[in-house]
């Protein structure tokens, strides 16, 4: 199993997007990455946008970026809230210094656009967003899955297969983008 030994974050809200959340991490735990879901609360169920709930296993407050080799941020109406948080800002932000895989799809670009890492970054995300990344600096694009670096963007639920695949792909060393 090419990802045994790496530990990812997912960050969860509610009304996140239930396929944006559960599609990467089954995925991601299918090639034996250990998967933690995060929320403000640890111990809370969190619903989806279309009632698939999920148990967050830590609170935002119990991780540390230096304990993680990637996040995923997935998309709903969850990454408007989660970007309120100035402990998930900062996490991401040091994932992004440590160039440590930052996946978002859909809505999560909000999150990257709060914690100021999208300036120059080459990514997409749904086009209801487009405004809001390229006032943050990103190169916004229209393609299914984007990789620039350690930053892994997509658009919807229908772009997750190459989305996951693309993220486990960096998680594992096996491609940079750019």
């Amino acid at each position: 199993m090419r990802l045994a030994g790496k530990r990812v974050v997912c960050y969860v809200e509610h009304e996140f997007e239930d396929l944006e959340l559960w599609y990467p991490v089954l995925r991601l735990r299918e090639e034996g990455a250990a998967v933690d879901l995060v929320g403000p609360e640890a111990g809370k169920t969190y619903t989806g946008k279309y009632g698939v709930p999920c148990v967050s296993d830590k609170s935002i407050r119990e991780v540390q970026a230096a304990d993680y080799d990637g996040v995923l941020v997935p998309g709903g109406w969850a990454p408007d809230k989660l970007r309120r948080y100035p402990e998930i800002l900062g996490f991401i932000q040091e994932m992004d210094r440590a160039k440590k895989p930052i996946g978002h799809i859909c809505h999560a670009g909000w999150v990257l656009v709060s914690a100021k890492v999208l300036q120059g970054v080459r990514t997409t995300s749904t086009p209801g967003i487009k405004d809001d990344m390229e006032n943050a600096g990103a190169v916004w694009v229209d393609e299914e899955v984007v990789v620039d670096g350690h930053i892994i963007g997509s658009r919807q639920p229908p772009d997750l297969p190459a989305y996951a695949k693309a993220f486990a792909d960096v998680l594992a060393g096996e491609t940079s983008g750019r």
